[in-house]
């Protein structure tokens, strides 16, 4: 029997800056959430609440600010149950972080990335041209590994 994977990578956006609370049994969870591009359609961006629990929320709560780009692993959590007012069903999805990577520094959420076109310019300026290089053979046993 196939054994059963609940897993997901994000990168994206902050779209608000995280909220810190504690549950009944003192245990901190801080939640945020973020936007990922979806890659060339239209603009387009799914959003997705993040939940991280205990240190690395405390971490989160520390660094982390609206705009500011992350990566973040953990499992999906869905939530049901049935809404006071109306006797619905409702249901939500979160991702639980087990790990969530700081992707830029504190100053870097309004900046815009590089054009390539500047970044490949810069590059050739710094490059070294190595002119004498020979065809002898390359004797293995100099190889300290």
């Amino acid at each position: 029997m196939a054994k059963s994977v609940n897993q997901v990578i994000l990168m994206g956006r902050l779209t608000r800056d995280p909220e810190q609370r504690t549950t009944n049994t003192g245990k901190t969870i801080v939640s945020f959430s973020i936007a990922v591009d979806r890659g060339g359609q239209d603009d387009m961006a799914d959003f997705f609440n993040v939940n991280a629990w205990e240190k690395l929320g405390e971490l989160v709560m520390q660094y982390l600010s609206k705009g500011r780009r992350v990566l973040v692993q953990g499992r999906l959590r869905q939530d049901r149950w049935d809404d006071k007012d109306t006797g619905k069903k409702q249901s939500r999805i979160e991702v639980t972080a087990s790990d969530v990577t700081f992707l830029d520094g504190p100053g870097d959420s309004a900046r815009q990335p590089e054009a390539p076109e500047s970044a490949s310019k810069s590059k050739k300026s710094e490059d070294i041209i190595i002119e004498d290089i020979d065809d002898k053979p390359i004797d293995l046993s100099e190889i300290p590994f």
